[in-house]
Order: C-alpha cells, then sequence, then structure tokens
C-alpha cells in the first residue's frame, strides 16, 4: 500500500531532510535493519526516516535513474521482512510500500520514531548466533551507540514528543475522514488514489495516526491537531489571536480580530491570507540610475509565513495559551509559548546557526513541511533572516525567557513606510487619473491592501454588494465595513440604489 507522503518528492530530498533518508542499492538485511533500529529509535527526536531499497546513492543523493529491484525480489523482501521484524526488541515493523520510480520496481519504507524505545536488533540480522545492540542516527549514518548514549536513550522511553502520544480523550470519531484525503490530495501522495475505497480506520492506521488494538483505538496527537474539525476541544486554546494596536503599544485603543481556529494547517493559511489582504503594502521607488524599479515590502511575506507557521509547530499545545499575533503601526509580534530547547543558545539566534536537539512536535513538522508551510530541519530562522535582507527590512528581534516559557519574533516596518505610505498592490494599480482626480485629497495618505483589494473589486464589479465583497476576500463583513468607509471618505467609492439593492461604484471616472 503506498505511504502518505509524495514519494517523487521524498526521493529528491524535498520534504524530508537528507539525513532521515537512507538509500541502498539491493537487498541487504544485515546492513537495512541496523538502520531500521536507528531510526525506530529516533534519538535525536526528528521523526524517523525512510530507507529506499533499490537506488544507488552518489554524493549523499539518489541516483538517476534508479537501479531499482528485480520482480522476483520484491516477494522475497516481503516475506523475508516478516521474521526479521519479530527479531527486533521489541518487536517492531517498518511501513512498507512498492513503488514504480523511472520505470523500475523499488522498495520504500517508512520507519517513524517508535513508542517502545529503545530498541535493540541483532548486530547480524542474517546470522545464527545473534548478539543485540542498540543503534542511533548520527548524522547521515546508523552507528552502534555507546554506553552513555545509551542510558540516554533509556531515559527517552519516557519522553515520547507530545504530538504523538495517544490521546484517550479523544476517538476515531473525532477524526474527519475529508481532511484527511483532502491532505493527501494536496500532498499529490499515491495513496490518495486508494483513500477512497479504505475506512477510515485502516487509513489512519497506514499514516500511523492511531494506536491501540482493533477493539479500542486511540487517536494520536498530531492526528486531533491537523485532522480534527476542533482540535480545541482536546487542546485548549489551540487558536491564534490577532489584536491591533492601531495607534501605537502605548495608546489605550485596540480591537481584536475574530480567533483563527479549526485544524492547524488552516489557522495558519488563513492567518497568512489575513495579512495579504489587510497587512501587506508595497512600494515601488524608481531609480535615477536604472531602468528597473525597486519594489519593496512593509514586511515580506515568506519571513511572516515561516514565523507563524513556527509558532504553531513549535508551541507548546499543554499550555493553555493561544499563539498570539499583535500588530503595531510599526512592527508585527508573533508570540508563542512553550519556549525553544535549552540546547539552543541565546547567540545563536544572532548568527543563525541554530542546531536543535530536541522537537517538541516532530511529527507535526513533518506533515507542516509536506503541506509546504514551514521549512526544514533548523532552517526556519535562516529563512526569516533571508528574506528581511532580500526585501531591505531591518533584522528581526528575537526574545525568550531563561525558563523558557515562550518565544517571540518581533518584525519591524520598512524605514521606506515610516513616514509617508505609498502603495502599488500587484494585484491592481491606481493609474494617474484616479490619483489626480481624488476629491478631497483622494489617496493621500495611501490605502494599505485590504482596502486596494475592496477597491479593485468595485471598480471591476460596480454595484456589488457588501456580502459579496467579503465572500469574494474571503475577509469577515465587519473589515469589509471598515474598508469601504475609508474609501468613502477618501472620495473614491460612493453607494447608489435603495439599501436592499442598491450597491457601491467607483466615484472617480476614468
Amino acid at each position: 500500500m503506498p505511504l502518505p507522503i509524495n514519494i517523487s518528492q521524498l526521493l529528491n530530498g524535498i520534504v524530508i531532510e537528507n539525513e532521515r533518508i537512507e538509500f541502498k542499492e539491493g537487498w541487504n538485511p544485515d546492513a537495512i535493519y541496523r538502520s531500521v533500529c536507528a531510526f525506530a529509535n529516533d534519538f535525536e527526536n526528528i521523526g524517523g526516516g525512510y530507507i529506499f531499497i533499490g537506488v544507488e546513492e552518489q554524493n549523499g543523493v539518489a541516483k538517476r535513474p534508479v537501479k531499482g529491484l528485480a520482480l522476483d525480489q520484491l516477494d522475497t523482501i516481503q516475506k523475508q521482512m516478516i521474521g526479521f521484524n519479530n527479531l527486533i526488541k521489541p518487536v517492531y515493523s517498518p511501513k512498507l510500500s512498492i513503488e514504480e520510480i523511472d520505470g523500475k520496481s523499488l522498495v520504500v519504507l517508512w520507519i517513524p520514531g517508535g513508542s517502545n524505545r529503545p530498541y535493540e536488533v541483532p548486530e547480524q540480522i542474517t546470522a545464527k548466533e545473534k548478539r543485540y545492540y542498540s543503534y542511533i542516527r548520527r548524522y547521515s549514518a546508523s552507528k552502534k551507540v555507546n554506553q552513555e548514549e545509551q542510558q540516554e536513550l533509556i531515559t527517552l522511553a519516557n519522553k515520547v514528543p507530545f504530538d504523538d502520544r495517544v490521546n484517550t480523550q479523544g476517538s476515531i470519531d473525532d477524526i474527519s475522514i475529508v481532511l484527511l484525503r483532502d491532505f493527501l490530495r494536496i500532498t499529490k501522495s499515491r495513496l490518495h488514489e486508494f483513500s477512497e475505497s479504505m475506512s477510515k480506520v485502516d487509513l489512519l492506521t497506514l499514516m500511523d495516526l492511531v494506536s491501540g488494538t482493533p477493539e479500542m483505538f486511540y487517536p494520536r496527537n498530531v492526528s486531533l491537531m491537523l485532522f480534527s474539525e476542533k482540535p480545541e476541544k482536546f487542546f485548549p486554546y489551540t487558536r491564534i489571536e490577532v489584536v491591533e494596536f492601531p495607534n501605537g503599544s502605548d495608546a489605550a485603543e485596540f480591537f481584536e480580530r475574530p480567533y483563527f481556529v479549526g485544524p492547524v494547517q488552516e489557522q495558519i493559511s488563513n492567518l497568512i491570507d489575513f495579512f495579504k489582504t489587510n497587512i501587506l503594502q508595497e512600494k515601488i521607488i524608481k531609480q535615477s540610475d536604472r531602468a528597473k524599479a525597486v519594489r519593496i515590502w512593509n514586511y515580506p511575506l515568506e519571513a511572516l509565513e515561516e514565523a507563524i507557521s513556527n509558532a504553531v509547530y513549535h508551541r507548546d499545545y499543554q499550555v493553555r495559551e493561544p499563539v498570539e499575533v499583535r500588530i503595531y503601526p510599526d512592527c508585527i509580534v508573533i508570540l508563542n509559548y512553550g519556549g525553544p530547547d535549552r540546547s539552543i543558545k541565546t547567540e545563536l539566534f544572532k548568527t543563525g546557526t541554530i542546531k536543535p536537539r530536541r522537537y517538541r512536535n516532530r511529527r507535526l513538522g513533518d506533515f507542516l513541511k509536506e503541506l509546504e508551510l514551514t521549512e526544514g530541519r533548523a532552517t526556519g530562522i535562516p529563512r526569516i533572516r533571508k528574506a528581511l535582507k532580500v526585501n531591505g527590512s531591518p533584522d528581526p528581534f528575537f526574545d525568550f525567557d531563561e525558563e523558557r516559557t515562550y518565544f517571540e519574533v518581533d518584525f519591524q516596518i520598512h524605514p521606506a513606510f515610516k513616514d509617508e505610505i505609498s502603495v502599488v498592490n500587484t494585484d491592481f494599480t491606481l493609474n494617474s487619473n484616479e490619483i489626480n482626480g481624488g476629491l478631497n485629497g483622494g489617496l493621500n495618505g495611501g490605502l494599505n491592501g485590504g482596502q486596494q483589494n475592496v477597491f479593485r473589486l468595485i471598480k471591476e464589479n460596480e454595484g456589488i454588494k457588501v456580502k459579496d465583497i467579503s465572500k469574494q476576500l474571503n475577509s469577515p463583513i465587519d473589515t469589509v465595513d471598515k474598508q469601504i468607509k475609508v474609501l468613502i471618505n477618501k472620495n473614491l467609492i460612493e453607494r447608489r440604489g435603495s439599501k436592499k439593492t442598491g450597491g457601491y461604484y467607483i466615484k472617480i471616472r476614468i
């Protein structure tokens, strides 16, 4: 049965880090099972790994086209693995899929981090006399543990990452089969083709999202975070709260946006859409020494996307506090509770050379990466810094306390937007006639992204109603109402017709 991941992207190292993938040219059970044991022990809490059998490695990447396996080998490998799995202590069974790549057949093993670690396996699983050892991953290799590592591995037995733990308060009924299939569709997993004919239990089992016995299966926390309609039922305050301070941090005036709730991937996507519609502004600066103008943003979207995803990914779901986003005239602050691992030193955030030792929610990160909502392991901070640098924005400010109870990211607005904001949006450009023809000041003070989008819709659909604008922009009606009031005050639009049948029209004629 196919695995719940895009195999082509996996083979190319796009969705999973190279250190979590191993390539084997042929069927060598002794070496392969040492790696199975190492991935199952998941010493670094990174989510286990994958083994491709029938793929030659060249400079750390898969050699294409793949070598593949003979068809008679496929049946032999599957039969032998049944016996070899029983030799792992405690028993552990990797998930196996037969895949066709480059016109060749190969075997892909998925080895999630096990719940019953530490695991050990015979050094030579095919030998008559078997000597058992535990193995772990170090960089891109599997190695036998030393005494110190063995002790640490034992202590990890009771430290299964929170997102991978079984939730006995939930049930299979709390999982949405629609959300499961939608995930497989979006990630282009071959498993999506089979999911329509599979039961929910079979699909969850194949995706390693449940635990227990056929008589009583319980969902893992990660399945409730991603594939239940209301994760807040199981993890209170699993939501994103947005508060705007239009007059600055010292002002008493503020207003709260409706909470971003639902499956965590939807929270991230909806918040990003909110930023695109209501917050982001673009400015075009013409330069005398070159023909091409410079396009800058008040905040680069890529940096905000990564910071938001990281806040949801790394938050502590056992702490009853939401992810907070505070929007000020000159900065945006993103705060999540549950700070960085103690292995990460404060000074590393200045250089961006961060290498966390443990992950709080190892599997949640894998799912978010497959959905392209976050980057790979330890690349989030460098990605944020790079996006800000390219945009010419100030460096971000990272803050957390000694107890590591919270983590805060502060983004300062681009200097070009501090004094005056003249916005030109890529989706909608005001021409000179519109700018010069504005009554009573027209565009003085500029329009933010949300106001521009409303103006564009009215321009393209004169007579449009508020509810239709709200629907097309996927924005709350009260937000659209505020944006319309701004446009009316700037004499850019007007309402015509009766209260029941009327709509909005452009007031400035071109």
